[in-house]
């Protein structure tokens, strides 16, 4: 394979394109565009065929791993299969061609969309509203701080900590701070589940609400949930649910029924819209009724003549995006929707959690697991056993690279020692987890015959291992010389 860059391959005069001549005046060009602005020529762009751009990045996509390639059993992240349908709806010219600014007349089937998928999240969730503008789970968890406290400051509170439990995604302490509260741990149990005893010691009038993900990080669903809501509310706490773990609840339980006042869904991992690298996603919220008023604006509204930009929201947050939400994400959680039904999507979260229960039934006899309660939609299991072999987890996951498949998150939740988190998903066959299960089975057995292989993991990979500080403290990402 030819591994250099396209600088590196290019050759003066060759192109792979064809435009036809200008017909615009250079004149009007002038008046149209400032002189500044127009680039007289063109520096340091490679020259080539278009074969030999085609084929640098497929090869280079090879390189990567992704779903369509093999497994991707990343948990708490929920990397399922995405259905090619999704992607062909998406990419529709009527749909991936329109324009944010474009009147509503013109939008009516995008501004129907937008509704649909609002009304089928207020079903699956049991809110009686949602915004579709947050666009990542991060940006839905600070939206979710901010409506939280427009409700407070419109009473008159003045409280200034939410609770946390110590098994909480990172993300939700920082959406916290950046919303303007102090984050306050709460202890889990030896069984995984929120202290209810360390929850009373912490309840106060300064607490704003708690942040919960349910079922935890851990995998496991919180029993005491109602008795949670209770507490809270009962100081005037509102209940937020950090939607991450959505895919095994879908049809089985409304996050309303749970107590909870808020909450968000991820598009880009519940309802399969293919996600990593950094995009694309989105992170939607809903709000029981006492909270709609302050949703962001402006929000879809269906009247008899049809669907319209509400903006007369007086106790509006306001906008926390440019425009109303990640359209081509929201379109393949429609496509989604309308493909699944209610039956549909009911049958993904059990198969999601026959899958991670298949996985642990599996692997639970090898792997140390620190929590003993049923799983649900993933596991967590810990290389405590392995590391008094001196080897850790992280050599382990290196390891598993050489056998095609991606690693399993590492080192989270914090709360386990030496973390193995699994999510199987439900878009997985059986015989893809005995692939995954058999190579992890194997891997356990070469802890103890030929540890020095796992050390010196991956072998196969394009890159061997790195030197991972190095990476991170000196990283440098031009293809320039320095």
């Amino acid at each position: 394979m030819d591994n250099r860059t396209l600088i590196e391959k290019s050759r003066e005069g060759k192109k792979s394109w064809s435009l036809p001549s200008c017909d615009v005046p250079e004149k009007k060009i002038s008046e149209l565009i400032p002189e500044e602005y127009l680039r007289k020529e063109v520096k340091g762009m490679p020259e080539l065929s278009e074969p030999e751009i085609v084929r640098h990045f497929v090869n280079l996509s090879t390189k990567n791993h992704h779903v369509d390639k093999d497994f991707y059993p990343l948990g708490s992240c929920t990397m399922k299969y995405n259905p090619k349908i999704n992607d062909a709806i998406a990419s529709m010219e009527q749909l991936s061609e329109l324009h944010p600014l474009q009147s509503e007349e013109s939008v009516q089937g995008a501004l129907q969309i937008y509704y649909e998928t609002k009304e089928f999240l207020c079903e699956v969730t049991g809110m009686d509203d949602f915004t579709m503008q947050p666009v990542a789970g991060s940006h839905g968890e600070l939206t979710g701080v901010m409506v939280m406290r427009a409700y407070h400051k419109h009473k008159g509170n003045t409280k200034t900590k939410i609770l946390i439990p110590d098994s909480a995604h990172g993300t939700n302490p920082a959406s916290v701070v950046i919303g303007g509260y102090t984050p306050v741990t709460v202890k889990s149990t030896s069984e995984g589940l929120v202290d209810i005893n360390d929850l009373k010691e912490k309840l106060d009038s300064d607490v704003a609400g708690f942040m919960l993900t349910n079922p935890n990080t851990l995998g496991i669903f919180e029993e005491n949930i109602i008795e949670i809501s209770r507490l809270i509310h009962d100081i005037d706490g509102l209940m937020y649910m950090d939607g991450a773990n959505m895919n095994a609840l879908l049809g089985i339980v409304k996050t309303a029924a749970m107590g909870f006042d808020i909450t968000h869904i991820n598009l880009h991992k519940t309802f399969a819209t293919p996600h990593g690298g950094g995009g694309p996603g989105s992170g939607p919220i809903g709000v029981v009724g006492k909270l709609c008023a302050y949703l962001p604006r402006p929000q879809v509204i269906k009247t008899e003549t049809g669907y319209f930009l509400d903006y007369d929201m007086p106790d509006s947050l306001g906008k926390i995006h440019s425009f109303f939400g990640n359209f081509g994400v929201i379109v393949r959680a429609w496509a989604y929707f309308k493909t699944l039904g209610e039956e549909g999507l009911k049958k993904v979260s059990k198969h999601a959690i026959i899958n991670a229960n298949y996985l642990r039934a599996r692997l639970e006899d090898t792997f140390e697991l620190p929590f003993k309660r049923r799983s649900m939609h993933e596991v967590v299991f810990s290389g405590d056993r392995q590391k008094k072999n001196g080897l850790r987890t992280l050599d382990i996951a290196k390891r598993l690279l050489d056998f095609d498949m991606h690693a399993p998150t590492v080192y989270f939740p914090l709360i386990v020692s030496e973390a193995l988190m699994m999510e199987a998903t439900e878009t997985e066959s059986k015989s893809t987890l005995d692939r995954f299960a058999d190579a992890l089975l194997q891997i356990a057995e070469e802890v103890e015959t030929n540890p020095d292989l796992l050390k010196n993991a991956p072998q196969t990979t394009p890159v061997s291992r790195l030197d991972e500080r190095k990476a991170n403290r000196s990283i440098d990402i031009n293809w320039m010389d320095n």
